[in-house]
């Protein structure tokens, strides 16, 4: 085929690639935000969803969040912020956007490694809508999976560039920037070295020394030969070939035709090897730079080797090496998260698992002559899913889809190669390869749908991850915190009693306990699991604030600030708690103490009513006269009003109170009477009375000064399960 119809082909590909995807996961663009880590990664981080701000962007590169160091990924988070704010679909849609490119760009780049046309483009869309790709495309906190997966393919893209012609510092520096790009989204690309030297055996030819000496002086007569015989399977070993193996320093083409190409010092593989090595010594250097740094923000979610001994590790590795190519051809009943399995893991498995992962690897090995794409594709999901198979265990899970985003490239590979390999012989082998492959895609896009269907929202996501699996305590505990997010707090206190009946130990499942009997009116309830939750976990910060919560409802005002500030303690970022701080300092008349707690707030989270409330309420009615600040406290109230649709009746009580103490009495009298109107709406409100008689003093041109006796503190919603 010329060269001109090809790229039109190429075009063609690469839109059924972007369409493909589209139908598969556009429908996350109506999805919501999921209630496991998308909270800290985006509606609960006020360094993202602030947009990309010049002090955000030094927060990305030094500090670890939630466990992992990776700026890009944060940058990336950051400009959606500054683009969609906290609308979820439009995380969605930057998810799938990048998705789509990584599977065009790994399209082109397998492309241009092979010369495999179709058998590129089949390996891609594999890719592209395998349901085990769900997870990294339709929950916005794997950003960073996605993005690697774009800076991976851009890396074997620059390093095929760089193979292909003489040496340059340029073309590798272009390798090891892409590279290092990756690291900083997710240091899971530690492994791509290794990948690199696997295609420096196929398809780049690099290791070959006797092939391409034995076919050099053919293709130097004849070009056009070689140019035309090749084989679209098969790499081909021309100028290009010898070109590749040009580019090492060292490795320089001498002038004369029948020079041999390495001198005899050199001309053992062993050696070549070792230069290939050498080569990625830059790369390496990158790769103990980012293992340093995942190790020092992933320290304090390490489980200890007592817990989960050496043994149970190496037999739950090799388990979920089977597991997980298992669910390359039966991609059905994925969940969110599997549970892990007991110190009891059965001695037949982890035996059966190490005979079925040694006897492939033996067959890919022996005829690695003959199929070299074989023993090249199964090395890469081996090494590939190494930092993640779970010898460092982090986490409760015992495996995740997500991991196989990248490792599940190599499958495809060799799957592909073998398959067209198999084929070649048969009668219209091409209809019958075209037939099969679409049969194939059409089913895994249909899989792949209704996989990303279960990502619309929390509760949909945890019930069926309950559906499949077993004595999932993760999974009720979620389920409970969605339940209470949508006001069903009986369902939800069930689930967390389930998953307390799994692991009595769990302290997230006592603290969302608590939070659910505290807003059944069962605060006392609520205390002793709250404790618990906080003796399970000391440097639990979210059940140290509840802890406080049920105290301060209780009248133990001074039990509850020591909680405060502890939970402050562990994590100062909490505007929440700042601000119930803040309540109880009033209370106690220390208001300059708390003035600073509702200003620190509102620097965390501007975007929140009740610090802007509070503040403009204490500047408004403070006893203390130098505190007072009318204008202020107008500019405050309003700013709260705003962002709560004006509607709130203790929201225009603060507002009239910021009037009155300016003076503008008329507009304090107008709005008092409005937030009147709104609290007689709702039965039992004591507000309605104090409004009538705050009216009464602004209608003789009085301001309302409180006295030393606050309201209980607002609750806080549920940390993070």
């Amino acid at each position: 085929m010329s060269r001109k119809p090809r790229k039109y082909l190429a075009l063609a590909v690469c839109s059924v690639l972007l369409l493909a995807v589209g139908l598969v996961f556009g429908q996350t663009v109506r999805h919501e935000f999921v209630n496991f880590d998308d909270d800290r990664y985006v509606y609960d981080n006020p360094q993202v969803f602030h947009g990309l701000t010049a002090e955000g962007s030094a927060w990305a590169f030094t500090h670890s969040h939630g466990f992992t160091w990776h700026p890009i990924t944060w940058l990336s988070l950051m400009l959606d912020g500054q683009v969609y704010g906290l609308n979820a679909g439009g995380y969605h849609l930057t998810n799938v956007l990048l998705h789509a490119a990584t599977a065009i760009l790994l399209f082109l780049v397998l492309w241009r490694m092979t010369d495999g046309f179709w058998a590129s483009a089949l390996v891609a869309a594999l890719f592209a809508v395998h349901p085990l790709r769900a997870e990294s495309v339709a929950w916005v906190s794997e950003r960073k999976d996605i993005l690697s997966g774009l800076f991976f393919t851009l890396t074997l893209g620059a390093y095929v560039g760089y193979v292909r012609r003489r040496f340059a510092p340029v073309r590798y520096l272009a390798v090891m920037v892409f590279f290092a790009l990756g690291l900083m989204s997710k240091p899971m690309l530690v492994t791509l070295p290794f990948v690199l030297l696997l295609l420096d055996y196929w398809p780049l030819g690099r290791m070959d020394i006797a092939a391409m000496k034995g076919k050099r002086s053919q293709d130097n007569r004849h070009p056009e030969r070689s140019e035309g015989s090749r084989n679209e399977l098969r790499p081909r070993r021309s100028f290009a070939a010898l070109r590749m193996t040009s580019s090492l320093p060292g490795c320089e083409r001498l002038p004369t035709k029948d020079a041999p190409i390495f001198d005899n010092r050199r001309q053992n593989r062993f050696s070549l090897f070792l230069r290939l090595v050498f080569e990625k010594v830059p790369l390496l250097l990158l790769v103990v730079v980012s293992c340093v740094l995942t190790i020092w923000s992933q320290g304090k979610a390490l489980v200890p080797i007592e817990r989960l001994p050496l043994w149970w590790r190496i037999g739950n590795a090799l388990t979920s090496y089977v597991v997980y190519l298992g669910q390359l051809f039966y991609p059905l009943s994925l969940a969110v998260l599997y549970p892990r399995p007991g110190l009891d893991l059965p001695l037949w498995k982890i035996l059966g698992s190490f005979l079925v992962l040694a006897a492939i690897t033996a067959a890919a090995f022996f005829g690695r002559r003959r199929y070299p794409y074989l023993l090249v594709g199964w090395l890469w999901y081996l090494g590939m899913l190494a930092p993640v198979i779970g010898l460092v265990q982090v986490g409760a899970g015992a495996a995740a889809d997500r991991f196989t985003y990248l490792p599940q490239i190599g499958l495809c590979l060799a799957l592909v190669w073998a398959a067209a390999d198999a084929c070649r012989s048969w009668p219209y082998h091409r209809w019958v390869c075209g037939v099969a492959s679409v049969l194939v895609l059409a089913v895994l896009m249909g899989c792949a749908w209704r996989q990303t269907s279960f990502w619309r929202d929390g509760e949909t996501l945890w019930t069926h991850a309950l559906a499949c699996t077993s004595r999932n305590a993760v999974a009720h505990n979620n389920v409970a915190y969605a339940l209470q997010q949508r006001g069903k707090i009986d369902e939800a206190a069930a689930h967390c009693r389930q998953a307390l009946e799994i692991n009595p130990d769990y302290a997230e499942a006592h603290n969302n306990l608590g939070a659910a009997l505290a807003d059944l009116g069962r605060s006392d309830e609520a205390i002793p699991h709250y404790r618990k939750a906080v003796d399970l976990k000391p440097d639990y910060a979210g059940a140290h604030a509840n802890l406080g919560i049920a105290l301060a409802r209780g009248g133990r005002f001074d039990e509850a600030m020591a909680q405060y500030r502890k939970a402050l303690e562990i994590d100062p970022g909490d505007a929440k708690v700042h601000c119930n701080l803040g309540v109880l300092l009033a209370d106690r008349g220390r208001f300059d103490e708390a003035l600073a707690h509702y200003r620190h707030a509102l620097e965390i989270n501007p975007g929140v009513a009740e610090p802007h409330n509070n503040l403009a309420w204490l500047l408004a009615t403070c006893p203390a006269v130098a505190l007072r600040n009318g204008a202020e406290a107008i500019a405050h109230a309003q700013r709260a009003n705003q962002l709560c649709g004006g509607k709130r009746a203790d929201l225009l009580d603060t507002l009239a109170a910021a009037y009155a103490e300016a003076g503008r009495f008329s507009e304090a009298l107008a709005t008092a009477r409005q937030a009147l109107e709104s609290a007689t709406q709702q039965p039992g409100q004591p507000l309605a009375d104090e409004l009538r008689s705050r009216i009464r003093l602004y209608q003789a041109g009085k301001p309302y000064r409180q006295t030393l006796s606050a309201p209980a503190p607002a609750a806080l919603l549920p940390p993070r399960p």
